[in-house]
């Protein structure tokens, strides 16, 4: 008979998520319930079809998804997983994350994020992650050292670190990586990034050591995390906040690390990094607009009430209902829970012009409301 205890661990973790509103609209909480239920039914005992119940109730009450990963410090489906695949080895692998990121082969840094970046040449070989410390990295941005290159928080122990392979191994300059700032308490994404250049990655793309609680690495193949660790030196000098040290260490670097490494060494002819195969598509404006058969609303900031005012009409012009809130998301889940909105676009539409309603109330402006 298999041994309870870790089902109920992880039924408490999850119980815990699903008590908070932020992991109800968390896409990390979704797939990993979705993640359970796939892998459960090969599991065989009473403890483990309680649990698929659980489930299968907790995903009903899943609200739509507002972010893929908030970065808590206590991810609660993330120590899930990990006890899962730590007590049942044998269920394999949950699905990939799908929150895969966009590339572009035309300007560096190749993946997007919130960076500085001030590449010049060989000149400047030092990348910073300054981890959770955000306002760390625009205080040194504004310093700018010579020898900074790019400069950013990691504050996820997967999809942040994805990112920053990604744009150090599509940029050769880069020499040295610096590690500073806090190290957030649940991801430990800067304890990461030291496992991934000292260990790499095992077969399952799973940071070898590392203490994150999901540090698998979804965004990068394996010919790029080997690249990283050649290119790079990976120097630690996380939980160091102050500003004057870090540009210092900063400033010293490339004189005292061996920064030997060339492209050639990897044995490849040309840059050694697939760029990533998803596609980048080009918004177009609609042929035509098709009318929502629910009706049409028109909205009607009161500042002097803190309210927006929203009346939903038929298109013969009557009047049907009238909805009042103090904010754009009350306002919006009421009309798509009560079914008052049918269309995707008419629903994109109606959330567009209610956030600029509650900007308007906000900030004194005059709101004027676009056509469809």
């Amino acid at each position: 008979m298999a041994d309870t205890k870790p089902v109920d661990f992880i039924r408490s973790e999850l119980r815990k998520g699903m008590g908070l509103p932020k992991c109800r609209k968390c896409g990390c909480m979704q797939e990993s319930l979705e993640g359970l239920q796939a892998l459960l039914p090969s599991l065989q005992g009473e403890a483990f079809s309680d649990l698929l119940a659980n489930i299968e109730s907790w995903l009903k009450q899943m609200e739509p998804i507002k972010y893929a990963c908030l970065g808590c410090d206590d991810c609660f489906p993330a120590v899930a997983m990990n006890a899962l695949h730590r007590a049942f080895p044998e269920v394999g692998e949950s699905q990939a994350l799908s929150c895969a990121f966009e590339m572009s082969e035309h300007h560096w840094p190749a993946v997007a994020g919130e960076y500085f970046a001030f590449c010049e040449g060989p000149g400047c070989p030092v990348a910073v992650s300054t981890l959770a410390s955000i306002e760390l990295a625009e205080r040194l941005a504004r310093v700018r050292p010579r020898e900074l290159c790019i400069v950013g928080k990691t504050e996820t122990e997967n999809i942040g670190i994805d990112k920053v392979v990604k744009n150090i191994v599509t940029n050769p300059t880069i020499r040295v990586l610096l590690l500073v700032g806090k190290d957030p308490k649940g991801h430990q994404s800067g304890r990461t990034l030291l496992a991934l250049w000292e260990n790499g990655v095992d077969e399952n793309m799973r940071v070898i050591g590392s203490p994150g609680r999901r540090p698998f690495l979804r965004n990068v193949v394996p010919e790029e995390v080997e690249v990283f660790r050649k290119q790079v030196q990976v120097v630690d000098m996380i939980g160091c906040e102050a500003e004057e040290r870090i540009v210092e260490e900063l400033q010293e670097l490339p004189q005292r690390l061996n920064l030997s490494w060339s492209w050639e060494e990897t044995g490849e002819t040309a840059r050694p990094v697939r760029i990533s195969e998803v596609p980048i598509l080009h918004a177009e404006r609609p042929a035509r607009v098709e009318m929502d058969p629910a009706g049409y609303f028109v909205i009607l900031p009161r500042p002097e009430k803190q309210m927006i005012v929203v009346e939903h009409y038929s298109y013969d012009n009557v009047l049907q209902r009238v909805i009042e809130g103090k904010d754009a998301r009350s306002i919006y889940w009421t009309i798509i829970r009560n079914g008052w909105v049918t269309q995707l676009s008419h629903a994109a539409y109606l959330g567009k012009e209610l956030a600029k309603a509650e900007l308007s109330i906000k900030l004194g402006l005059k709101y004027v409301q676009d056509g469809a």
